[in-house]
């Protein structure tokens, strides 16, 4: 049987399981007796199982840094996070709160500038950055929405508080594991749903329908939607087509659309079909070799046309990835006040300007302390872990933050909460933080549907695929459930 005992790691990391070190907090509290119940031969040889799975249905991605390209399975854990309805709700108001101010931040950056002129936000640190497209200065997008699909990435702190630690408003990626986590951990253990009644994440694929659709130019009244992917050596191929069919889109390549007149169109079979919206999942930089990079064989050629016509949707707009520049994070609880006049319903982390000579000359002298980020990263590459770094490491990073000091960010260790994940075959704490993707069509629609990362290495704090972390399946609870 399974050890339900869970000491905590450190005094200062929250436990999301146990209110103490041997009582299941009240959301917990009938799962902690499932799993009581359960042989952990049942569970270990399931996981093991499921995983298998996962790679034979190409559930994987592509672990770019190493030259072989290896693919892999995120792997899955079958201990679920579990919230109660009440605190979902506090957390999804926060992430609709933040993605309307970035989405009015992006439009003003890109029209009137006026957070730039009112010197709320400097103006060379928006234009300086690599995320700021200048093509789409003036160009007005489907009803002023930029950001129709993000992931806002949290953590809980010491106290248990839910901290925003950074803004994925590029192409998100991570919804297919919350829809594979789900469907496995149903037909695996269904044991462990005993006594719960779960807010479903399978709708999810008609609520991004919905949100794309609505993103569509003016007069298109039944809107033809089609997924952009890069193809199939994209780490994330898998999702792009799993959502393409749940859907019931077509998913195409570049390639197989083509610009007339400023219009987009599908190459079919049965001839050219109008496009009215791209939900597309490759970067700026190649969606259009006429305007970007001109060696591009994944984009469209002539779209930029299209688009500056009004003639098709782009979901995400082009020029989003300034709104996730980690240069600006900081400014985000700024924005929400000078845009929506209200106070921000999330915190963000402390975060250290590097550009700034002052701020620059005390991160330098106390790396060792520090977490630093590449302002344009992602994925958990370009990251120093001051702590777990070695001497030689923390010189690289010096002389890189010296040489472009823009391009980094700083901010202390933050001890993400823990919570309890199978590694073999005992219950052991590792830590977790949680990426809700927000839609915005007609409204900010924010689904219970929510990736956990856990970090399955001992002591690690980086929960990303492509650094060894892991996933869990994450469950709101029901309204009326609320008592569990």
């Amino acid at each position: 049987m399974l050890e339900l005992v869970q000491r905590p790691v450190v005094d200062d990391v929250f436990d999301e399981f146990f209110a103490d070190p041997t009582t299941p907090r009240a959301n917990y509290a009938r799962l902690a007796v499932t799993l009581a119940a359960v042989e952990t031969d049942t569970l270990v040889n399931g996981v093991r199982a499921i995983n298998a799975a996962l790679l034979r249905r190409g559930v994987t991605f592509t672990v770019y840094a190493e030259s072989s390209g290896t693919e892999r399975i995120f792997p899955f854990d079958p201990i679920p996070r579990i919230f109660s309805h009440r605190e979902w709700r506090r957390m999804a108001a926060g992430v609709e709160q933040r993605v309307r101010a970035l989405n009015a931040f992006l439009h003003d950056v890109y029209h009137d500038g006026r957070i730039l002129r009112e010197g709320r936000i400097p103006r060379e640190l928006v234009h300086s950055s690599d995320l700021f497209v200048r093509e789409m200065i003036g160009v007005r997008v489907p009803n002023d929405v930029y950001i129709h699909v993000s992931g806002i990435d949290l953590i809980h702190d010491d106290q248990g508080t839910p901290r925003v630690l950074e803004d994925n408003v590029r192409t998100p990626s991570g919804i297919s594991y919350v829809l594979e986590n789900r469907d496995v951990l149903k037909r695996t253990f269904p044991r462990l749903f005993d006594g719960y009644r779960i807010e479903p994440v399978d709708d999810y694929p008609l609520r991004l329908l919905r949100t794309l659709q609505e993103a569509a130019p003016h007069g298109a009244r039944e809107p033809n939607v089609v997924v952009l992917t890069p193809g199939v050596y994209n780490s994330a191929y898998y999702e792009h087509a799993v959502l393409a069919r749940s859907m019931g889109v077509p998913l195409a390549e570049g390639r197989d659309l083509l610009v007339v007149d400023n219009r987009v169109f599908l190459k079919t079979t049965a001839g050219l079909e109008r496009v009215d919206v791209i939900y597309r999942r490759i970067d700026d930089d190649f969606i259009d070799p006429l305007y970007f990079r001109p060696d591009s064989a994944l984009g469209i050629v002539g779209f930029m046309n299209a688009y500056r016509a009004g003639n098709v949707g782009l979901a995400n707009a082009i020029g989003t990835g300034i709104a996730d520049d980690k240069a600006l994070y900081r400014f985000v609880p700024a924005m929400i006040r000078f845009y929506l006049g209200e106070e921000p319903l999330l915190e963000n982390v402390e975060t250290l300007d590097c550009s700034d000579p002052v701020t620059r000359r005390h991160v330098l002298a106390h790396l060792e302390q520090l977490v630093v980020k590449r302002t344009n990263g992602s994925g958990g590459y370009g990251m120093l872990i001051g702590p777990a770094s070695t001497a030689a490491e923390r010189e690289d990073f010096a002389r890189r933050i010296e040489a472009t000091p823009r391009t980094f960010i700083a901010q202390p260790v933050i001890q993400l909460s823990s919570h309890p994940t199978l590694v073999d075959g005992q219950l052991s704490p590792r830590r977790i933080d949680l990426r809700p993707f927000a839609l915005y069509g007609k409204r900010v629609d924010v689904p219970p549907a929510a990736l956990t990362r856990v970090a399955l290495r001992k002591g690690s704090l980086v929960v990303n695929s492509s650094q060894g972390g892991g996933s869990k399946d994450t469950w709101v609870l029901a309204a009326e459930d609320d008592d569990a």
